[in-house]
């Protein structure tokens, strides 16, 4: 039943990793805590249920356009669905609710403080709830990295509805938010289900920010007619970002909480349309957003948490095919954030801080960023390379000697008596004639000037690169270096340390190229882009997201095997039979025209 409904309404014929698990657990009435990395699949663990089971399912979902994207979806294939939010008219609500009674509907999208309301929960005991899926359920943790008081309402529903299964489901949460989560919804006896946190098909890199705009250009033009975002800290930096590479001719728009919301809307739509290739914005962007198809996600600085990190780059690729997540980092990132936490109110700043402090570990670490993503979240990471992120692709070269590198460094902190920072340090070793140090004394020091041939960013970069292998810690307000008693064993030469140099860019950027070319294979390019604009076009006249007529990979799926029939089109991924229906001709006239004209042959399915 479910596979038949999967592949009739979505057009796939298998399920992704604990689908079909998460998938029983709400056709047999149990409650389940679901953890699918973003891009896994996670809606449609209630989605195809929904359409298998009798009765209406309500989801809970915290963002007016992530309800939009998601019916708009739903109707796209096929399936009946409608969202009550403060979008929606007086009439309009009246025609939803009118669905809802006569049984048109299966599935309804609701804010959370909308449905704990009194009228809301008597209006649904006479609905035929089938059951209940909170979606972004990480949001009722405090403990989680986007808490929502509004979801701790919640709570009411396992009273007010007691025979109804209740599922929640998130993209990121350590087993601390997991149990928070089942306690605060009242979950009972659920079942548990917790796919791997790691996202295979996204190319991780972490660079430090020197030159940020010509950074951020240069990795936007490595992915021409892509969509992706570029993230900020601030909303200057959006606002100066995005005029800078529209100045270089890239089409972008920014978004941020400052701007009108008549103008975050419009550029969110042109964004979704794909009328602007590239969003900057501040990290507040993206958690309602379906869009399937973003190529890339550029930090342009360090967020606060590695779940921040996870969720935010994980925006990328969520339609399987690779993308690339680069994230450009500066200690001041660190500084600003660890000034931000120590200023805050909340009650868990000890944790804050040691999220935060397991976010520079990341940037500066000389691991593989899958397996440290991985880790964090408490599972194991089984690959000896991931063979998709800067460390195990190469693009960071091994120093000859680390050994006696550590050791200068080191020997260099405990002269200057543990009483300086990171930049400071760095100048001694390169033999700044810096008048600070000079005043110091420091300039006499046996360790000034030990590395001078070594240019000053590489020597920040092993530092930090120490720090982050727990050889040296920032301590006091100031985040002066200390030696730990790991350095004491690296300066005894009983351990050493492994430290890394960037390598050339355009060694890195012929790599990534040719990691990102892999989903490429087979696909007729000119042929795809022929598509795309017909997709283009196609959603605008619908008024619907591009995606939602087809994700790219479902494109490149007609682009290499090139149908000619409706039924050679039904066995392209992704095309069920409400899209063939609605879509199939014109996709099927623009592959006939093209193969004829580039005498191409049609039906490549063998």
């Amino acid at each position: 039943m479910l596979t038949e409904a999967l592949k009739k309404h979505w057009g796939y014929d298998s399920f992704r990793p604990l689908q079909a698990e998460a998938m029983q657990c709400v056709l047999d009435g149990r409650d389940s805590l679901v953890v699918l990395p973003t891009g896994g699949g996670k809606s449609l663990c209630y989605q195809v249920p929904a359409v298998c089971r009798d009765g209406l399912a309500v989801v809970v979902s915290p963002l007016i356009s992530l309800m939009k994207d998601q019916v708009d979806g739903l109707l796209a294939c096929g399936v009946p669905a409608a969202c009550i939010n403060s979008s929606l008219s007086a009439d309009e609500r009246r025609w939803v609710a009118n669905d809802v009674r006569s049984g048109k509907l299966q599935l309804l999208y609701i804010a959370p403080e909308r449905l704990v309301q009194p009228r809301t929960i008597d209006f649904l005991r006479d609905a035929g709830v089938s059951f209940i899926a909170v979606d972004e359920a990480h949001c009722i943790s405090e403990w989680g990295h986007d808490f929502r008081p509004e979801y701790r309402e919640l709570r009411r529903l396992r009273d007010e509805l007691p025979g109804i299964g209740i599922h929640a489901f998130t993209a990121t949460a350590t087993e601390p938010v997991r149990k928070d989560i089942a306690t605060q919804l009242g979950l009972r006896e659920p079942d548990v289900l917790v796919g791997s946190f790691d996202r295979p098909n996204l190319l991780y890199r972490c660079e430090r920010a020197n030159s940020k705009i010509d950074q951020v250009r240069e990795l936007i033009e490595q992915h021409p007619n892509e969509s992706g975002i570029v993230y900020c800290l601030s909303r200057k930096d959006v606002e100066e970002i995005s005029a800078q590479l529209n100045a270089h001719g890239l089409r972008t728009a920014p978004y941020h909480a400052g701007m009108s919301d008549d103008n975050r809307r419009r550029n969110q739509d042109a964004f979704i349309k794909e009328d602007v290739e590239t969003i900057v914005a501040t990290v507040a962007f993206g958690m309602g957003i379906d869009k399937s198809n973003v190529r890339y996600v550029i930090h342009t600085g360090m967020p606060k948490s590695l779940e921040n990190y996870q969720q935010e780059s994980g925006r990328a690729g969520r339609d399987g095919l690779e993308a690339e997540c680069v994230l450009l980092y500066s200690m001041r990132d660190f500084g600003w954030w660890k000034k931000t936490i120590e200023e805050s109110a909340a009650s868990n700043q000890a944790a804050a801080t040691a999220s935060l402090q397991a976010m520079v570990n990341y940037c500066s670490g000389v691991r593989c960023r899958h397996r440290s993503l991985v880790e964090y979240f408490g599972q194991e990471f089984e690959l000896a390379s991931c063979n998709a992120c800067d460390v195990c692709l190469g693009d960071l070269d091994l120093v000859d000697d680390p050994l006696i590198v550590g050791q200068k460094i080191l020997s260099s902190v405990i002269r200057q008596g543990e009483n300086f920072g990171i930049e400071y340090t760095a100048l001694v070793l390169k033999g700044s004639k810096d008048q600070r140090i000079r005043q110091k004394g420091h300039d006499h020091l046996s360790t000034w000037g030990i590395l001078e041939e070594e240019p000053l960013q590489a020597l920040r970069d092993w530092i930090e690169q120490l720090i982050s292998q727990d050889f040296l810690e920032r301590v006091g307000e100031y985040n002066v270096l200390a030696v730990t008693p790991s350095g004491r064993e690296l300066l005894r030469g009983n351990i050493s340390p492994r430290l890394l140099r960037s390598v050339d860019s355009k060694k890195r950027q012929k790599r990534t190229t040719e990691k990102l070319a892999v989903d490429w294979e087979g696909v007729d390019r000119d042929l795809f882009d022929d598509l795309r604009i017909l997709r283009h076009d196609l959603a605008a006249q619908a008024g619907v997201p591009a995606y939602v007529i087809f994700p790219d990979a479902t494109l490149r799926g007609l682009a290499k095997f090139r149908p000619s029939t409706p039924e050679a089109m039904l066995r392209v991924k992704g095309i069920g039979e409400k899209k063939l229906a609605d879509y199939g001709e014109a996709f099927l006239e623009c592959i006939r025209d093209y193969c004829h004209e580039n005498e191409k042959p049609l039906d490549c399915f063998e």
